[in-house]
């Protein structure tokens, strides 16, 4: 297989560090967040003009609903506000909304917002803009695997015909090409739980600057980085 120096198709980002951008400051942790989501305006302006397909923002994760419940409830005030204000970029930009996730568990307010703006922007032919809210990849695994023995049950499904492309067709994500490039910022070096499956070959890139200062020429970098790579996907 020879070097590639396409862009990636799918970019996927773990949002880490808005809460220690904000400690650094002597700020609330709700301020981090305000100002991560300046970062996720210049990553999909970035990724538009780069011609990126598809982006997935891990923006809410299951486990985040351990955290102190004055702080869940800023960041679903500050959910249903980005969605309500951002959709009309949306539709001018042309980029399509997507949510993945257990929205059962999110608030009516937010979940209403989800609704809106993926209905509104589905005929849109842009980039598509996937936000993982109340999401972890092994409950979605557990849901997938839930989903097809139900169906093996009822004599939907042969359970002799269950592979990999049938399981990935039960999961979240079964619309969307998986990930090219991982970003993780904040320099920790963890997947926390976040697309397990689809990640397999993804190349993976590591920023230590925190969510909030990653802009424009970081998300450049890492795409730069990523066209150095030689993608053997288990070959030689």
């Amino acid at each position: 297989m020879e070097d590639s120096h396409d862009i990636p198709r799918h970019i996927a980002i773990i949002m880490d560090g808005n809460g220690r951008w904000a400690n650094a400051r002597g700020l609330p942790r709700v301020e981090g967040h305000r100002a991560g989501a300046k970062s996720v305006k210049s990553a999909v302006e970035t990724c538009q003009q780069l011609g990126v397909e598809y982006l997935t923002l891990y923006a809410f994760s299951s486990e985040n609903w351990k955290r102190p419940k004055k702080e869940v409830d800023a960041l679903m005030n500050l959910l249903e506000k980005f969605l309500r204000e951002k959709l009309p970029d949306m539709l001018k930009q042309n980029v399509r909304f997507h949510s993945i996730g257990r929205h059962d568990l999110l608030p009516e307010k937010c979940r209403r917002q989800i609704e809106q703006a993926s209905a509104d922007t589905q005929n849109n032919t842009g980039l598509n803009l996937i936000l993982a809210l109340s999401y972890g990849s092994r409950e979605e695994i557990t849901d997938a695997a839930r989903a097809i023995a139900t169906k093996a049950a009822a004599g939907e499904i042969d359970p002799a015909d269950i592979d990999n492309e049938l399981f990935a067709n039960h999961l979240y994500t079964s619309q969307f090409p998986d990930p090219d490039l991982l970003i993780r910022t904040s320099g920790e070096l963890r997947i926390s739980n976040f697309l397990l499956w689809q990640i397999s070959y993804s190349e993976i890139v590591i920023s230590t600057k925190n969510w909030p200062d990653f802009r424009d020429a970081d998300l450049r970098a890492a795409v730069e980085e990523y066209t150095r790579r030689h993608r053997r996907f288990g070959t030689v």
